[in-house]
């Protein structure tokens, strides 16, 4: 026996990145923000405070607390194109300036707060956040769903959408599902039948062909067959553009949303949401019925998820067989939106692609589950 033998794998927790992810993130659907009240986000270890206009009819985000005494200014009141903090009616704008005081003679000179850069799009509000303060560059915006913009957005269901706050756990957990073949089996309760990713700039893609357990009746978002193409855009967006087999030669079309924004360093608020494009005779409630019911598969998948990730613990050198998928490889491109964007190496955002074979994988699960089913098929004096 050697030394090498004895050797025992020790687990590296490390830590997590001490600034937040450079890159546009979702707060929300727009319309939830557009009720003439101010709204307060828990996000990048501050507060934010999101606002419309009543003129200018614009969303804006500001830091929530105000620089003249520290009211919290989502408590407060909007008035014109300003938010009016709640102490002494300070106003502040939504490119940051003090729009007025109105007991005062002068504005201070410097009465300004941090106003943060906002998009509306596919009926969403985001934010960009960058800790070297820099703006947007032009390449990295959200793309437009064809299901929200243009002329066929009207064969569309509206949104659903969902929230769950994610305690003890930071973003990369749920960023590592994108490379994670094997846990939609353990976990998800699906045969993954085909599975490649590509990474490719500030992009990252999970191309999935699966269909469901037989042995299971929860967690997957198809009774059929179902075609995931699962892209990230930046650090936090994913459009997971599903095709689901729903029998009869007709196949179900949804855009799913699956995107987070950091609260802290080791808690983040996860959000989905999905729409259904109409089947031929399809009528807006039973549309809107199948976006529910996806929504609510993806909340079984996600809850299982979050379980998990409670209870495991954050690991930075994981032991890999080569069937776990590119895990390192993700991180790597993960690692671009944790550095300043002079350090972004060519290795973090080179075109990389990887299938991983599913057939051992497959022989082995499909074995299972027929051992699962004659089990159960045999009743209880079989089982004990």
């Amino acid at each position: 026996m050697t030394a090498l033998d004895d050797e025992v794998r020790v687990i590296d927790a490390g830590r997590p990145p001490a600034r937040f992810a450079r890159g546009w993130h979702c707060l929300g659907l727009a319309d939830a923000f557009k009720d003439g009240r101010p709204h307060e986000i828990e996000a990048f270890g501050t507060r934010l405070v999101v606002f419309q206009g009543r003129d200018d009819g614009a969303l804006h985000v500001l830091n929530a607390y105000c620089p003249h005494m520290g009211g919290n200014l989502a408590q407060g009141t909007v008035k014109g194109d300003a938010v009016a903090c709640p102490f002494h009616d300070w106003r502040w704008a939504g490119d940051g300036r003090c729009a007025g005081v109105p007991y005062a003679r002068r504005v201070p000179p410097r009465a300004r707060t941090r106003a943060w850069t906002a998009l509306e799009r596919n009926r969403q509000l985001f934010v960009w956040n960058d800790p070297e303060g820099n703006p947007p560059p032009p390449g990295v915006t959200i793309p437009e769903l064809p299901g929200i913009h243009g002329p066929g957005a009207a064969e569309w269901s509206d949104w659903t959408w969902k929230t769950l706050r994610v305690e003890g756990s930071h973003c990369r957990e749920i960023v590592d599902n994108v490379v994670d073949m094997a846990h939609f089996y353990y976990v998800h309760y699906a045969f993954p039948e085909y599975f490649k990713n590509v990474f490719d700039g500030h992009v990252a893609t999970q191309y999935m062909e699966s269909s469901p357990r037989g042995d299971m009746e929860l967690g997957t978002l198809s009774a059929g067959r179902l075609r995931s193409d699962a892209s990230y855009h930046g650090p936090s967006y994913m459009i997971d553009h599903l095709h689901s087999d729903v029998g009869g030669g007709l196949e179900m079309e949804i855009v799913l949303i699956n995107c987070h924004y950091p609260i802290d360093e080791n808690s983040f608020l996860l959000q989905y949401g999905a729409i259904v494009k109409r089947l031929p005779g399809m009528t807006d409630e039973q549309a809107a019925d199948a976006a529910r019911l996806t929504a609510e598969g993806a909340t079984v998948g996600f809850e299982q998820d979050v379980e998990i990730w409670r209870n495991k613990t954050r690991i930075d050198n994981p032991l890999l067989t080569e069937e776990d998928g590119p895990v390192y490889q993700l991180r790597r491109w993960y690692e671009q939106f944790y550095v300043d964007a002079a350090d972004v190496k060519d290795e973090m955002t080179r075109r990389f692609e990887f299938e991983v074979d599913t057939r051992r994988a497959n022989e082995a699960w499909h074995a299972e589950v027929a051992e699962n089913l004659a089990r159960r098929a045999a009743g209880p004096a079989e089982a004990s």
